[in-house]
C-alpha cells in the first residue's frame, strides 16, 4: 500500500469512525458492506491516488477499528449516510464521488436520493437501484425475506432475528468468514441453500466447506487473516455488529424512507457487478430496467467476468479502470 497511506479517526454522531486515506486532490470515499472493512478496497486506493484524487475508505460503523453500537437504530440509512457527511466536512469538502459496496451501495443509492448536492457522482458496486431485496418492496422487507424463507433458508430473513446469529458464530469466526468468503466468490455456491429448511437452520450451516484453505486467487492468507484479525478486536457479541444489524435495519428504513422509495436520482452514476455474483442472481432482468429508467444519467452498466460478489477484489484492474473512466467523464461534463 505505500507508507503514504493514512489512517485517522473521526468522531460523528457520539461514535468513532476509523478511515484510511491516500492522496490529493478531488474526494472519493468508499464504503464497503458485509463481510468487507477499509481493506476491501485496497486495490482501488493506490491506483486513485495515482491518477490525482483523495480517495478514503470507511471501516463503517459496526466493523473493524470502528464503533460497533449495540442500539439496532444506529445502523439506519440516516445515521450512515451522517456518517459520510462528516467524511467531508473532514475534509473539507461540499461534494465528493461516493462509490459503495453491497450495504455501501444501498448507502450510495440512498444519499444519491437525499443528499445530491454533495455528491459529484455514485457508483453501486453488485446493488442496482430500487431493487425489492435491497429494501424497495411494496411491504416492508421482512415480509418479502419471510415470503422466500417459506421455501428455503434465506439469510436476509435468518438476520431478522434477535441474538440467534450472533450466537451462531461465537468461536467460530474463522470458519464462517473463510466459508462466506467463498460462498460469494465466483467459485462459490452460495445458493445451495436452497436444499436447506429455515427452521432450524443457521447461516453458517449451508454454506459450503471451501476446496482449499487461502491463498485464493484473488485472497492472501495474509488478507484473510486481516479481515480476521480485523472483525475480532471487538467483543464476541459484537464481532459481525455491522452486517447482521443492516439486515435487521431494514424495515425501520423502509418505513423512514418510504414516501422517496423509488425516486429519480439524477446525480451522473455508474453500475458494476459481477456476472456471477449471486446478488445479481438473486435480482432479475426487471431490476436492471427500473435501474435504467430511474437513474437519469447512467453512465455505465458491467457485469464483471469472473467476478462474483466481490468484484472490485476478484477482478481489481477492470472494476478500478470502470471507476476511473467514470470519474474522468465528470470533470470533462
Amino acid at each position: 500500500m505505500g507508507q503514504s497511506l493514512q489512517h485517522d479517526f473521526l468522531r460523528t454522531g457520539g461514535i468513532e469512525l476509523h478511515i484510511a486515506w491516500l492522496g490529493n486532490g478531488p474526494l472519493v470515499v468508499l464504503c464497503h458492506g458485509f463481510p468487507g472493512l477499509w481493506y476491501s478496497w485496497r486495490h482501488q486506493l493506490p491506483a486513485l491516488a495515482a491518477a490525482g484524487y483523495r480517495a478514503v475508505a470507511l471501516d463503517m460503523r459496526g466493523y473493524g477499528r470502528s464503533s460497533r453500537p449495540a442500539e439496532l437504530q444506529a445502523y439506519g440509512l440516516d445515521r450512515t449516510a451522517q456518517d459520510v457527511l462528516a467524511v467531508l466536512d473532514h475534509f473539507g469538502e461540499q461534494r465528493a464521488v461516493l462509490v459503495g459496496h453491497d450495504f455501501g451501495a444501498n448507502l450510495a443509492w440512498h444519499m444519491a436520493v437525499h443528499t445530491p448536492e454533495r455528491l459529484r457522482g455514485v457508483v453501486s458496486l453488485c446493488v442496482p437501484y430500487a431493487m425489492p431485496l435491497a429494501g424497495n418492496s411494496e411491504a416492508p422487507p421482512s415480509e418479502l425475506f419471510a415470503s422466500i424463507a417459506s421455501k428455503h433458508f434465506f439469510h436476509m430473513h435468518y438476520y431478522q432475528q434477535s441474538s440467534v446469529p450472533e450466537s451462531a458464530t461465537i468461536g467460530r469466526e474463522r470458519e464462517f468468514l473463510r466459508k462466506l468468503f467463498w460462498a460469494l466468490c465466483a467459485d462459490g455456491e452460495l445458493l445451495r441453500w436452497e436444499d436447506y429448511p429455515s427452521e432450524g437452520t443457521s447461516y453458517i450451516d449451508v454454506l459450503s466447506e471451501p476446496p482449499h484453505e487461502p491463498p485464493w486467487s484473488w485472497l492472501s492468507v495474509g488478507d484473510f487473516e486481516y479481515y480476521l484479525n480485523e472483525y475480532l478486536c471487538e467483543d464476541s457479541s459484537l464481532t459481525f455488529a455491522g452486517g447482521i444489524n443492516s439486515y435487521r435495519v431494514m424495515d425501520h428504513n423502509w418505513r423512514m424512507f418510504r414516501s422517496s422509495r423509488g425516486a429519480d436520482v439524477v446525480v451522473p452514476s455508474l453500475f458494476v457487478g459481477g456476472e456471477k455474483d449471486p446478488v445479481v442472481k438473486l435480482g432479475s432482468d426487471a431490476d436492471f430496467d427500473v435501474m435504467r429508467r430511474r437513474v437519469r444519467d447512467l453512465r455505465g452498466l458491467t457485469l464483471v467476468a469472473g467476478a462474483g460478489h466481490f468484484v472490485q477484489q476478484e477482478q481489481p484492474d477492470q472494476t478500478t479502470n470502470l471507476l476511473l473512466n467514470f470519474l474522468a467523464s465528470l470533470t470533462i461534463s
